[in-house]
């Protein structure tokens, strides 16, 4: 049991808990799809890339957020004479998006279930307010938290903010999800408990080149294989 002295278990959601960055893929494939007559496939994945990145301090992080920088990158290609159409039609993949079934990753029901009495749960997630709340509502999994926190970034400033929230020591908080970058490394650098559980389909600006040696660290290939640690 090396996490005896955890008192609060935190889950990111997109991609710890459900499934979401599938949907985003899809999402740009149709939209290069859309606009394969002005550009090549590789330039317009780089420059939406570049537009997402630069647009993450104006919008944030989500599927409207997304749905903005495909419009501002097909106008950048396309010029003044892009056909109203195909914003229209990049309005309707942003939907299709909102849209989209909330899919339970392997296992996530039964450790909760087994993690509920003994824990403290709580969600830390990045993106849109409302539509996290909307994927929350449709998971069913809301019994399970005592309290979730939707923010706009995962640094370690804003994992301090929660842990005075929660009135629990660095060493009584661990945190679970799929991207080092946001889930694991600002935990441990404040003193917490990093779980990395990876999921097949990353974001480029999630993608860090590290490697952990913290003892704090730890690697799950399943969701299920945390267990064992407590």
């Amino acid at each position: 049991m090396p996490l005896k002295k955890i008192k609060v278990i935190a889950f990111d959601a997109d991609d710890t808990l459900w499934e979401n960055e599938t949907y985003f893929r899809e999402a740009e494939e149709q939209f290069f799809d859309l606009m394969q007559g002005f550009e090549s496939r590789d330039n317009l994945a780089k420059e939406l890339f570049t537009v997402e990145i630069a647009n993450l301090q104006l919008y944030g992080y989500g599927i409207k957020a997304f749905m903005l920088s495909m419009i501002e990158t097909a106008l950048q290609i396309g010029g003044p004479t892009l056909p109203i159409e195909v914003i229209a039609k990049i309005m309707d993949i942003g939907r299709w998006q909102l849209e989209r079934p909330v899919i339970l990753l392997d296992s996530v029901e039964d450790v909760l279930s087994n993690l509920y009495a003994s824990y403290r749960l709580v969600v830390v997630t990045k993106g849109d307010l409302l539509d996290q709340e909307r994927k929350l509502e449709k998971s069913g999994l809301a019994k399970y938290f005592h309290h979730i926190e939707i923010v706009s970034e995962k640094k370690a400033s804003d994992y301090n903010k929660l842990l005075k929230h929660l009135d629990i020591k660095p060493e009584e908080f661990v945190m679970i999800g799929n991207s080092l970058k946001s889930d694991v490394l600002p935990v441990l650098e404040l003193g917490s408990y990093g779980i990395h559980v990876p999921f097949h389909t990353t974001w480029e600006h999630e993608k860090v080149d590290v490697i952990i040696t913290d003892p704090k660290f730890y690697h799950a290939e399943f969701l299920k294989d945390i267990l064992p640690l407590f």
